[in-house]
């Protein structure tokens, strides 16, 4: 089981925590089954890109992304290098740090 650092983002998360993962299972879903709401506007599809992260520590142990997640993070508002679409980063064994990003680029939230 793998640790998830989550720092501190003003809106899902002030504090920042430290979350455990199962491998196989996306950073979303991680974050999400831990309370933590993160934007997925597409439902996990892989068709926005309101769940952006970057990843600050342990990038290279995640499966490496698609071309069309990566098509997809050319939209992102604040692109990094180390940035994925948590919906299709999938945690090993490795521990983890993200950032989710100030903002994406979906004007109007609904609520999930």
């Amino acid at each position: 089981m793998a640790k998830i650092v989550v720092m501190p983002h003003a809106e899902y998360c002030p504090e920042g925590t430290t979350i455990d993962a199962e491998a196989g299972i996306s950073i979303c879903d991680a974050l999400l089954s831990n309370g933590i709401e993160i934007e997925h506007a597409c439902e996990k599809a892989c068709a926005c890109t309101t769940c952006h992260v970057v990843v600050r520590k342990g990038f290279d142990s995640l499966n490496e992304a698609e071309e069309k997640e990566e098509d997809l993070l050319d939209k992102a508002w604040g692109l990094e290098p180390n940035s994925r679409l948590s919906c299709q980063a999938i945690v090993a064994d490795e521990d983890l740090t993200i950032q989710i990003p100030k903002y994406t680029i979906n004007h109007a939230k609904e609520g999930h």
